[in-house]
């Protein structure tokens, strides 16, 4: 069997969590059989049932008991711990023997991508195949200035994550106003740069999709098949 791990990275409130929970029905749907990892030690409530879930390892009130320490230090700490908990969380999810391991990753992109936890579990997830979705957020990249922001952030997360990566544009029900301007910035360097009044910078392409009304899933699951059984960089 052939297992494919897909890592959900963004910035908090990019709609990591309930794409996760779209991606799972998807597949099921398709009579696949994906599991959900939950990364986040942090994590209140999720819109799915995780299959494996980090908190079962790491309590963030116990550390912040423990070891004095606020809700910030303490998210920095359980983050730290996650390669620790590598083996453990290996074995539960090899005993599921998934087709998918979809990995709900930090709310907080930093936790995860630039701390050296998260770039080790990554490498050391076993699966025959591995690709990243990126969250675009949908209405934090409206602006040009603030999409290249985004596109940068997203660039520096592929290259500490090292796996091939699709930039997803979330939430497209709630920018349909403004979705030909952003998908235009994402295919042409020429439209973003007269958006930008001469600034010039690279993009990459974008999936746009919206976990509320399933609409650019197709695409999405479309570019992840590519990704996973060819190995090409999204």
């Amino acid at each position: 069997m052939t297992v494919n791990a897909i890592f959900i990275t963004g910035t908090a409130g990019s709609g990591k969590s309930l794409l996760t929970s779209r991606l799972l029905h998807w597949y099921r749907d398709s009579k696949a059989y994906p599991i959900a990892l939950n990364l986040d030690p942090g994590a209140v409530s999720l819109p799915y049932d995780p299959d494996v879930d980090v908190r079962n390892y790491i309590d963030i009130a116990t550390l912040m008991e423990n070891y004095g320490l606020g809700p910030n230090g303490s998210l920095v700490m359980a983050s730290d711990m996650i390669a620790t908990k590598m083996d453990e969380i290996q074995k539960e999810v090899d005993g599921l023997n998934p087709d998918y391991v979809i990995v709900d990753t930090p709310g907080q992109i930093e936790l995860f991508a630039f701390r050296a936890s998260g770039p080790y579990f990554a490498a050391n997830l076993h699966a025959d195949n591995k690709a990243t979705i990126f969250a675009f957020d949908g209405m934090l990249v409206s602006s040009p200035i603030n999409f290249v922001s985004i596109s940068l952030l997203a660039s520096s997360v592929k290259l500490r994550l090292k796996t091939a990566q699709i930039n997803v544009l979330t939430k497209r029900d709630l920018v349909i106003n403004n979705l030909k301007s952003i998908m235009d910035w994402a295919g042409s360097h020429t439209a973003l740069e007269h958006a930008l009044e001469g600034d010039k910078d690279a993009a990459q392409g974008l999936v746009a999709v919206s976990s509320v009304t399933m609409n650019g899933i197709v695409n999405l699951t479309a570019a992840l098949a590519r990704t996973l059984n060819l190995g090409e960089d999204g």
